[in-house]
């Protein structure tokens, strides 16, 4: 079969469903979420929209308490999973293209979520249509599962897992070719100043970021008791480092400042410019009562030359999946409140996570800070010689040409909630990763060949017998 050729016949129904389903807001929204809408309503409206996509192809559905859903096709003992999500995180600023718009512009098309995950869940949608429709003869199930708290949480595939069966093998298509078969471990963090005593310190509050897997393209700030020099300083600090930002003479020597960075996604933190770190980087040299002090010097010692963790005791690297990373995401100070740095690390697959995290908590001492584990996800690796490996590469070499070389990555997909899973797809090699970036953007010719490989990775995947 040649699939190719059919997914550039369905091309327009393809991209059509994509900007329809970009045009949802599916981002997490805690003001609508109640018991039966556990994410919010974009959520819910996301994943009702692809299960009537999945009734009208007359596949089985079927909608798990409004948190996880799937579609299923074919028969058989055995299930091949095919696991994508339709929660998109915050917009951010600066886009040039409507976030929830779908335009398309050179071959492009643009909208939160096209790359992560929304494209490449219409790829392997109309991937799994052109089987159905060519009516060949499968002999493992494949369902489509569909997540709405990827990016949150993951507590819609772990009611899935919890619930359900779950796939004899299966891959998500959120990430990069060839194939992903190692996921670093994820690790929810706070770093928390201990005092936060308020003897009159000049800094007042300190807010930036949304969410701990993006890196913060805001931050600011409100000080007191500074000096009129600031607003010069200020300027050229800017003005030097090439950003964005505003500050503001309240009254009495009180100023707010604002700063501008680059949102990013928190498995490569140097993708983005972080507006938090910039920011402590120059109060550095304006603040000077005690724990005014102590909470940007540690910002500025953690995060602002590196974000390897050498500073935190929490370096590490192997061949498998490289650095270990950290990225601050979300920061929050209020004085005689709170002052909290989390922090989304992402360490390598051979990482001897509690040691390395005593470690971590020994190089904190004198800091004034604690070390809190919210969560954590441990690595994931699937071997080579695995069927699922094997099966993915062989579809990858004829479809493109080229050796499928195994990946390592930082970013968390729904392939390490199963035994047997990996990360397939689609972004190729050499395309630039911008997930959680401002104007997001999926490859129209890039989407019509990621859905020719996601068949024939069906029928191969479904098929024992060959």
């Amino acid at each position: 079969m040649n699939w190719l050729a059919q997914a550039k016949k369905r091309e327009g129904e393809m991209i059509a469903d994509l900007q329809a389903l970009i045009q949802i807001d599916s981002v997490l929204d805690e003001a609508t979420a109640t018991p039966t809408v556990p994410f919010g309503e974009g959520p819910l409206k996301a994943l009702q929209w692809m299960l009537e996509k999945g009734d009208a192809a007359g596949m089985r559905t079927v909608n798990m308490d409004n948190k996880v859903g799937f579609i299923e096709m074919g028969d058989g003992d055995e299930m091949v999973g095919i696991l994508c999500h339709v929660d998109v995180v915050p917009a951010g600023s600066d886009w040039v293209h409507a976030p929830f718009g779908g335009e398309i512009e050179d071959g492009k098309l643009y909208g939160r979520g096209a790359i992560d995950d929304k494209g490449p869940t219409m790829a392997a949608w109309l991937a799994m249509k052109m089987v159905k429709d060519a009516g060949i003869k499968l002999d493992r199930r494949v369902r489509m599962i569909i997540g709405t708290d990827e990016e949150t949480g993951f507590r819609c595939i772990e009611h899935y897992i919890a619930n359900e069966e779950v796939p004899t093998l299966g891959f998500a298509p959120d990430a990069e070719f060839p194939m992903i078969n190692a996921e670093k471990g994820i690790a929810d963090t706070i770093y928390r100043l201990q005092d936060v005593t308020d003897d009159d310190e000049q800094l007042r509050t300190f807010n930036a970021g949304h969410r701990t897997n993006m890196v913060p393209d805001f931050a600011t700030a409100t000080l007191q008791h500074v000096d009129a020099s600031i607003v010069d300083a200020f300027n050229a600090y800017i003005q030097q480092q090439s950003l964005t930002g505003e500050i503001t003479n309240n009254e009495n020597n009180s100023y707010t400042v604002t700063l501008k960075g680059v949102s990013a996604h928190a498995m490569e933190p140097n993708n983005g410019v972080n507006a938090a770190v910039k920011l402590a980087v120059f109060l550095a040299d304006v603040v000077n009562t005690p724990t005014s002090k102590r909470f940007i010097d540690f910002i500025v010692k953690g995060f602002a030359s590196e974000t390897r963790g050498h500073a935190l005791g929490l370096a590490y690297s192997d061949d498998m999946s490289g650095d270990t990373t950290l990225n601050a995401g979300i920061i929050e100070f209020e004085a005689g409140r709170i002052g909290e740095v989390r922090v989304s690390m992402r360490y390598s697959v051979s990482y001897e996570f509690d040691e390395m995290i005593e470690k971590g908590r020994a190089a904190l001492a004198g800091t004034g800070f604690e070390l809190i584990i919210v969560e954590d996800s441990k690595p994931h690796y699937v071997a080579s010689e695995e069927e699922l490996v094997q099966k993915l590469s062989a579809v990858y070499e004829r479809h493109t040409g080229e050796k499928a070389t195994l990946l390592s990555t930082g970013g968390g997909t729904y392939a390490r909630e199963l035994p047997t899973g990996v990360a397939f797809g689609m972004l190729f090699p050499g395309e630039g990763d911008v997930a959680h970036q401002h104007d997001e953007f999926v490859v129209v010719e890039n989407l019509v060949k990621a859905a020719a490989i996601y068949a024939d990775a069906i029928v191969a995947l479904a098929t024992t017998n060959d």
